[in-house]
């Protein structure tokens, strides 16, 4: 641009002034990003506040597990998923590491459970069914413990009850577990009131200890006089008394079950608590046998077979059981040089009781003995019997017989004898052979030759009574018809004759009417000589003539 002259001269150059800095405005073109940065920001930092803790699950095997898929469910609720999976350091389990939602944090207690969801039939009833559409999951129990846990062992089957149901756990001890199973039913009055929920060998080898759940309200129904007995499958005894079958439901056939009763004359006593510990019996019978502590034993010597008597067969008093066998010996009598067999058997004194108006008293042993004494001075023996002739089991019998040879009881004897009498089949063989030797001696062979006589002697009778018989038709017969024909022409001849119009009738009756007229004038006659018996020497009046 070129310079205006002025008058001066030409003009002069302006003078440079610094200009003041610029003050930078934002642009709205930058909000986007920086707002942008901001919510990610705020999202990341709720998501680290809202982030659930971390748990690791072992499992012996990672069976239908995926890692990303296999969500965690509390009562149906998604409370987890499974993050990864990896094996043990020992490699003899499966570590399962999952991310839980926050709400889940409370619930992850020191007894808290996880077990994986898959189709199962245990416990008489199905399971996990859902699974088949939907998949498998990891199935949690919340924990009510105070202390928590991020780590866990999971259950290989599910939990027969879970955390929080109302109820009560016992524990049982018995010899075998029988068909028992995890989620057997359990039994009050026939109505089902628990499970079985775990059990285990007992450390010994001797038995088995078994844990159960009862119910509400029917827990209040356990108390320290409860029995429980095995009630599973079908029970089949052969016994003295014979075959019996006892079943307790269907179910408890198919995968057995146990049950439990008080007795009923038991005292009444408060519920059980949680925890208790009972005897687990092999059948209702035996759970409710009467009590047999303080037992006394006995031998019984018998000189019969003693096949079908068997260990803990009863000893009976008129339909009582007072006992049971024990043991059976076979031993060599050298005062007789003879074998003999020794039964021992147990008797129980508290069956053997006196009752004074309502109350049962005890009796003392010194009382039990006078008793016994007693009864086997008035003949009370022991005797083998049949208890069922279907199973040919025996049973030692106690009864009373008048007949038998005193005897007396030896207490000093360790154990003491009561006397024995032959059993009922013993006696029988004995008539038996009575019977067959009396039969020995009878002369069949003499008594064969004379009947062989005699029928010799029958035949010859029959032969001569044949004879007679054929001259009877051949001689006889003919006469005795033609004597017959007279007799029936006679009979005729008979019967015209005294027919009613016959002339002979006639003329009897002409008879008889003439003598009755004769009778009459001699009744007359009678009558007038007693009247008058003059007559006779004077004759008869003149007036009387008129």
């Amino acid at each position: 641009m070129a310079e205006l002259p002025t008058e001066n001269g030409p003009a002069d150059l302006p003078e440079a002034v610094a200009a003041p800095p610029h003050r930078w405005a934002p642009s709205i073109v930058w909000l986007v990003p920086i707002v942008a940065a901001a919510i990610g920001a705020w999202l990341a930092v709720h998501a680290l506040l809202e982030r659930g803790p971390h748990i690791t699950i072992t499992f012996k095997s990672a069976d239908g597990i995926e890692a990303g898929k296999t969500k965690i469910r509390y009562k149906s609720v998604e409370v987890g998923q499974v993050t990864t999976i990896s094996i043990g350091e020992d490699r003899s389990n499966v570590v399962v590491s999952a991310r839980m939602v926050k709400e889940a944090d409370s619930f992850l207690r020191s007894d808290t459970q996880f077990w994986v969801v898959r189709p199962r039939i245990a416990g008489g009833s199905v399971s996990g069914l859902s699974t088949l559409l939907g998949g498998t999951y990891i199935g949690m129990d919340a924990g009510e413990a105070a202390d928590s846990r991020r780590s866990f062992k999971g259950l290989e089957v599910p939990p027969v009850v879970t955390l929080g149901v109302p109820g009560r756990q016992f524990v049982l001890h018995g010899n075998d577990l029988g068909s028992l199973d995890v989620g057997a039913p359990l039994y009050f009055r026939r109505v089902e009131v628990g499970r079985v929920v775990a059990f285990k060998l007992d450390e010994n080898g001797r038995g088995v200890t078994v844990r159960i759940f009862v119910n509400a309200p029917y827990d209040q129904y356990v108390n320290a006089n409860t029995r429980f007995w095995q009630a599973s499958g079908v029970d089949l005894s052969l016994s003295a008394s014979g075959v019996k079958l006892d079943t307790h439901s269907l179910v408890s056939i198919l995968i057995g079950g146990l049950a439990f009763e008080t007795r009923p004359d038991a005292p009444l006593t408060p519920p059980a608590d949680a925890g208790a510990a009972f005897e687990l019996f092999a059948s209702r019978a035996a759970a409710f046998a009467p009590s047999t502590a303080g037992y006394h034993t006995f031998v019984l010597y018998f000189s019969e077979s003693v096949r079908g008597l068997e260990k803990g067969a009863p000893v009976d008093f008129r339909g009582v059981n007072l006992g049971e066998v024990h043991e059976i010996d076979i031993e060599f009598d050298r005062g007789t040089k003879t074998i003999r067999i020794p039964v021992l058997v147990r008797l129980y004194p508290d069956r053997l009781q006196r009752r004074e108006l309502r109350h049962t008293v005890t009796l003392s042993q010194i009382e039990r003995r006078e008793v016994v004494d007693t009864m086997v001075e008035r003949g009370m023996r022991a005797q083998l019997r049949t208890g069922s002739l279907l199973t040919g089991q025996l049973f030692v019998a106690l009864d009373f017989f008048p007949q038998a040879t005193p005897a007396r009881i030896d207490w000093r004897a360790d154990p003491p004898s009561i006397p024995t009498v032959p059993g009922s089949l013993a006696n029988l063989e004995t008539s038996l052979t009575s019977v067959m030797g009396k039969l020995d001696k009878i002369p069949f062979e003499a008594i064969s030759d004379d009947l062989q006589r005699a029928l010799r002697q029958l035949d010859a009778a029959l032969q001569s009574a044949e004879q007679l018989v054929r001259r009877v038709d051949t001689e006889i017969a003919p006469e005795a018809k033609g004597a017959l024909a007279e007799a029936k022409r006679a009979i005729a001849a008979a019967g015209k004759v005294m027919a009613s119009d016959s002339p002979l009738q006639e003329d009897a009756r002409q008879a008889l009417a003439e003598i009755t007229r004769a009778a009459k004038s001699l009744r007359v006659l009678t009558d007038y000589l007693e009247r008058h018996p003059e007559s006779l020497i004077r004759g008869k009046r003149e007036e009387e003539r008129r």
